[in-house]
């Protein structure tokens, strides 16, 4: 049986094992075609459908495919009158949830060790990072456990994230754009998994040209589309066009292609059909007319629905909140009423020039924000001279707080935080681990004890924090004083998306500081956390067909 994990080793069966496990391959894969009197597409189909569902609420269930993806599979899988697949590249566009996960990996599958399998042959999935790359490995990892027949002849290795068919000497490997380089590969199968989010072709070139050797190789590019016209995503997408339209003639190449016009109305129900072939089957309806009506609300959604859920080329909007529904959320706060009352806090430690922020919440009385920042005392006015922003006329008024030095004075912040556990009910306070070690030693040093909870900052714990901050601002769960240095920070809020939607505050694409904004972030996404608080935004991945 194969080995698992971090160094397995090829495995060299004897002469009479290898005959068992070609004997455990179902002899309708090893059919001739015209014997078995099924097309070639026929029998990638009928794979597939032997193929279990490996998550949802039908797991252990066989992949069905929908009239529209057999229609893929037969449009790609189609041959001549010698039996020879013409296709060699193939363009799937489709918007997110629409299952093309289960797909991809349905199809590697198929050529690794399936009917469209090849002795020695090189198989790999693509994408722009490592976590997006790693999907379609993890799904055909879970097949291949839940197939005896494909579990005893496979070396499945997930450190590498390849796979080896012991068998026919077919190998599988996920890679991804920010790994080493991949020359020197002869790929005879490749599928690109949202190639629209690839920094640069390069990747997308290297695979495409590696396949020269093989006599019918095949690279697929299953994406949703590109707002930038010069990105190769486009580039296919308008060639896919002209084949489909019949002003090129390329059997070599092959279009399906799911998008919403753009002069269509977003909203309209019969709109989000056009680019999501899998609506109101097992791509949810209900989470669609959900993200189409926060779409509405919230600036920064309206784009990134567009391209996400309808897939359409379109810039998406970095704004976060509009300024309209800031300002509604402003009014009184009284501290003194909010002293001994149960609150959540967010840290942000900035660099030893920018500022320091903190931020409590108290949810339980009306989501009163109370801000507090910190600022180095030196050159605080070549500062504001500099940067046109009124840090000394701010530090005056007590909106922030100037510590002496050119850095900001970490112990001065922990006897505030000491002073404020003190004066409110701290349930926790999340941080950002970056400049937190000092920190940390000095409040060992002066014997202050805080709720300090370790919050990270990328996609997987800010997405929820900046939906709980969203959701809590919308649905007027929040309450602030106008505090000028807050209201900076978030008008310069900058979101990055990533290609399943998540969301993160980014401080290297704001034009001035945000960290307060963070802060305050984590402060609310730190509250979404307990026990029976509903996170405002579920994204929820369909990656099986049934």
């Amino acid at each position: 049986m194969g080995m698992r994990g971090t160094g397995a080793k090829k495995i060299s069966p004897e002469a009479a094992e290898l005959a068992r496990l070609r004997d455990m391959l179902p002899p309708l894969w090893t059919w001739d075609p015209k014997r078995s009197g099924m097309s070639r597409a026929e029998r990638v189909i009928a794979f597939i459908e032997e193929l279990p569902i490996t998550s949802g609420s039908q797991h252990g269930q066989r992949m069905k495919l929908r009239p529209w993806q057999r229609q893929i599979v037969e449009t790609i899988y189609g041959t001549n009158d010698q039996g020879c697949r013409p296709v060699r590249t193939a363009l799937i566009t489709v918007a997110r949830k629409n299952g093309k996960t289960a797909l991809a990996a349905a199809l590697a599958l198929a050529h690794l060790l399936g009917p469209e399998a090849e002795p020695r042959g090189q198989i790999y999935s693509a994408a722009a990072d490592r976590e997006q790359a790693a999907l379609i490995f993890r799904e055909m990892a879970a097949i291949i456990k839940a197939v005896p027949w494909m579990d005893i002849r496979t070396n499945v290795r997930t450190f590498t994230r390849d796979i080896e068919d012991l068998v026919n000497g077919s190998f599988y490997k996920a890679l991804s754009s920010d790994a080493p380089t991949k020359h020197g590969l002869s790929a005879s199968f490749v599928v690109y998994d949202e190639l629209a989010q690839a920094p640069n072709r390069d990747l997308y070139d290297v695979l495409a040209t590696s396949v020269a050797a093989r006599a019918e190789p095949l690279v697929i590019v299953i994406s949703t589309q590109s707002p930038d016209p010069n990105h190769v995503m486009s580039e296919l997408v308008s060639y896919g066009r002209q084949v489909l339209d019949g002003v090129v003639s390329d059997p070599t190449f092959a279009a399906t292609i799911y998008t919403a016009p753009l002069d269509a109305d977003p909203w309209s129900e019969a709109t989000w059909f056009a680019a999501n072939p899998a609506l109101g089957d097992f791509r949810s309806l209900e989470e669609m007319r959900t993200s189409a009506k926060q779409a509405q609300r919230i600036p920064a959604r309206e784009a990134t629905f567009r391209s996400l859920y309808l897939n359409q080329p379109v810039q998406t909007d970095d704004r976060f909140i509009a300024l309209s529904d800031w300002k509604a959320a402003e009014g009184a706060i009284d501290a003194e009423a909010l002293k001994g009352r149960p609150c959540w806090g967010g840290l942000d430690l900035g660099s030893t020039r920018d500022l320091t922020a903190f931020c409590l919440y108290f949810p339980d009385d009306g989501g009163a924000v109370l801000p507090f920042c910190w600022c180095p005392a030196e050159n605080l006015d070549a500062r504001e001279r500099d940067h046109k922003i009124p840090y000394a006329l701010w530090a005056k008024q007590g909106f922030v707080t100037p510590t002496k030095g050119r850095a900001v004075d970490k112990r001065a912040i922990a006897l505030t935080l000491a002073e404020l556990a003190t004066t409110y009910d701290i349930r926790g306070i999340a941080f950002d681990r970056w400049q937190m070690a000092e920190l940390e030693r000095v409040l060992a040093e002066e014997g202050v004890k805080l709720p300090l909870i370790a919050y990270g900052q990328g996609y997987k714990d800010m997405s929820p924090a900046v939906a709980a901050l969203e959701g809590a601002i919308l649905d007027k769960r929040l309450k602030h004083s106008g505090h000028p240095v807050l209201t900076w920070c978030m008008s310069n809020v900058v979101i990055d998306t990533d290609p399943a939607g998540n969301r993160k505050i980014t401080k290297e694409r704001a034009k001035e500081q945000v960290d307060l904004a963070v802060a305050l972030a984590m402060a609310c996404g730190l509250h979404a956390r307990e026990p029976g608080e509903t996170p405002f935004v579920v994204h929820s991945d369909m990656i099986s067909f049934g």
